[in-house]
């Protein structure tokens, strides 16, 4: 099989590329590489695409090429990446477009490694840029069966944790699965980003009205929260303002107003619905019947499975994506019964920052794979959907109230993260 080249088409690499390292021609002085600026600037296309945030992106980026013995400075957002390279007369500046993808975590590890092999001379540049576009072109890590049962185990948690009964447990699993198939077939056009969105909205929360007047009585509001839980940029809204909090201004404020974007997007689906829904209905009067207690523990133990599932992990990184996430979830309910719902997750997140910094000061791999997961059953995605659903129904004042707890989970979480890289510093920037 032929290996695809430093622009990502699938043509063979030139022989330069692959030259024994005893070959490789040393450059000029203050001058960069043929192979080391196609290896970073394949780097950086392929970490921003995986889901590394802006903050972390330069610093790896920055750490390599000094190992590499290249001047050079980097500005990445979420949609480029800038790179300065060389010094003197032989300065270069090169751009890479490429909007953040979707996190792979299996990826992101087996980059790192990689890295590591070059930082430690174990392989050329050369031969990495060949290794680069193999792991990019390896199949999914998960079959598409098992990842749709892992979206609809997500989905299904967030109906039991938003006080769900066990019908709207299942129906929201069930949808779920609609959701996941129909990001499948969607066209993925240029002309069509932005489409599945409020698309996936109306068609949720239509279906969850429809079953709910028929013989299957449910709360269709928490069907649908629930069943649109994976496509709420929670996880946006945190890292964004981590970004900002790290003085990655422009990075920080451009996924804030994506994140921002994504909810009113979602919320215009959601509200085409209900008022169609409106002229077909009479109100719903169902409520929920909230499962016990312990659901919510039980919840906790499964959620980060699926969450390793869907963000592609390594299996033997299964375990430490479940220890992260589940004593996470345990600190931010205690945080909860101490200091009230809106700060209570920092200390679910110092805790989760804590264990993943262990583990990449221990396991010597990147913080991200733990950390991204874990945070995800802590973000306040619902909330902000909530209050904007408040808005929705000219209830200003609920609309508020959830709105400002929204923004205080999210600083709580901000500040536990922050809290945790003091506490346990990391040694990997990854």
């Amino acid at each position: 099989m032929a290996l695809g080249g430093p622009g990502g088409d699938n043509k063979p690499l030139p022989m330069a590329y692959l030259r024994p390292r005893e070959q490789e021609e040393p450059a000029a002085q203050g001058a960069v590489g043929q192979v080391e600026r196609a290896f970073l600037t394949r780097m950086a296309e392929l970490l921003h695409g995986y889901g590394t945030p802006s903050y972390r992106l330069e610093q790896v980026l920055l750490k390599v090429a000094r190992r590499l013995g290249i001047e050079g400075s980097f500005f990445a957002t979420p949609t480029s990446v800038f790179l300065y390279l060389g010094k003197g007369a032989h300065r270069e500046v090169h751009l890479v477009r490429a909007d953040s993808g979707e996190v792979d975590l299996g990826k992101l590890v087996e980059f790192d490694e990689l890295m590591e092999d070059v930082e430690h001379g174990r392989s050329t540049p050369g031969e990495a840029l060949a290794a680069l576009d193999s792991i990019t072109e390896a199949p999914p890590r998960y079959p598409t069966w098992l990842s749709a049962c892992a979206f609809g185990t997500v989905s299904a948690s967030a109906a039991v944790l938003f006080q769900g009964g066990l019908a709207e447990t299942l129906v929201t699993f069930a949808i779920s699965l609609g959701v996941f198939l129909l990001g499948r077939v969607l066209p993925h056009r240029h002309d069509t980003i932005g489409f599945f969105e409020p698309l996936a909205a109306f068609l949720v929360a239509l279906l969850s009205l429809v079953l709910a007047h028929s013989a299957l009585p449910i709360a269709d509001r928490i069907v649908t929260v629930a069943s649109l839980i994976v496509l709420l940029p929670g996880l946006t809204l945190t890292t964004g303002l981590t970004e900002l909090a790290t003085r990655h201004l422009v990075s920080g404020t451009a996924r804030i107003m994506g994140a921002g974007t994504t909810f009113l997007t979602l919320l215009f689906g959601v509200a085409l619905a209900w008022r169609l829904g409106g002229w077909l209905f009479a109100p719903a009067t169902t409520s929920a019947h909230p499962l016990p207690g312990w659901t919510g523990w039980l919840v906790a133990a499964l959620a980060p499975l699926a969450f390793a599932v869907i963000f592609m992990a390594r299996k033997q990184e299964t375990g430490i994506i479940w220890l992260a996430s589940f004593v996470g979830y345990g600190a931010a309910r205690l945080g909860t019964a101490a200091m009230g719902s809106d700060l209570g997750p920092f200390l679910g997140a110092l805790v989760v920052g804590i264990v993943s910094n262990l583990y990449a000061r221990r396991c010597n791999r990147p913080a991200l794979v733990p950390l991204t997961p874990a945070i995800l059953l802590l973000v306040p995605g619902s909330l902000g959907f909530r209050s904007l659903t408040s808005f929705l129904d000219e209830e200003a004042l609920a609309g508020m109230s959830w709105a400002f707890q929204t923004g205080m989970v999210a600083v709580s979480l901000v500040g536990g993260l922050i809290s945790a890289n003091v506490v346990v510093p990391p040694r990997r920037v990854l």
